[in-house]
């Protein structure tokens, strides 16, 4: 299982992390991803959503 979001498909982002004297390392950058009990397609299942995707009202979650 990748760390992605299932809804808008947002995934993890690599660049540079550059320093004041300009050296560059490379990192990665990963979303904040929850996994969710919501509902899909009129069932309940667990879902690996971005906080964003969360906020914004995407996700129709099951408590």
């Amino acid at each position: 299982m990748g760390k992605y979001c299932e809804i808008c498909k947002k995934g993890v982002m690599s660049g540079n992390l550059v320093s004041h004297s300009n050296r560059k390392t490379r990192t990665t950058w990963a979303p904040n991803i929850q996994t969710v009990h919501a509902v899909v397609n009129g069932t309940v299942r667990k879902v690996n959503v971005c906080t964003r995707c969360l906020r914004s009202g995407k996700v129709e979650r099951s408590f």
